[in-house]
């Protein structure tokens, strides 16, 4: 290597000391996602849901009583599939202030949710999740970040063939059909 090309690479040497990599240093931050304020959600949403998880029977009693909703937050071809009957339906992706205040527009109105995790014996329209990642978790933290605090979540494992709740839904038509 001659002396120019040594004094190139010595300059390029000392400029890497002073000019670190952009690639190690942290991408700015972004206002539209707060990971911190998540988990603070989290926490108070889970000692919220270990009040709110209720039984089949107090779900069936509580869908009955004026001002409740059930919402269901699956995808929109499991819902069309099978649903319980007077469920509301708005996928967990399309979650935003604007849809849910058309949906619900009362942030005071009590809430029910079930997700896939809840329902055995019907796998094409309630495919189960990981346990850590049952639709409900995310269900009930979407909706207290969004100022819903009426959320009451059906707590069992039913058997789709034994259950008392009732469904509508393509699936429940074909077989009626039958």
């Amino acid at each position: 290597m001659n002396k120019k090309h040594c004094l190139l690479f010595l300059c390029f040497l000392a400029l890497s000391a002073i000019c670190p990599s952009r690639a190690s240093e942290k991408p700015d931050a972004n206002p539209m996602i707060d990971y911190t304020g998540f988990l603070q959600d989290a926490s108070k949403v889970g000692r919220l849901r270990d009040e709110r998880r209720i039984s089949e029977d107090d779900f069936i009693r509580m869908a009955s009583e004026p001002g409740t909703v059930i919402y269901d937050a699956r995808t929109r071809d499991k819902y069309e599939l099978l649903h319980i009957t007077g469920a509301i339906h708005l996928s967990l992706t399309d979650v935003t202030e604007r849809e849910l205040s058309r949906l619900i527009p009362d942030k005071k109105t009590r809430i029910l949710i079930y997700c896939n995790n809840n329902f055995e014996n019907e796998r094409e329209a309630f495919m189960s999740k990981r346990a850590r990642a049952s639709l409900n978790i995310y269900t009930f933290n979407t909706l207290y970040s969004y100022g819903y605090l009426n959320v009451y979540e059906l707590a069992p494992l039913l058997d789709i063939n034994k259950t008392r709740l009732r469904f509508s839904g393509t699936r429940k038509e074909k077989s009626a059909e039958k």
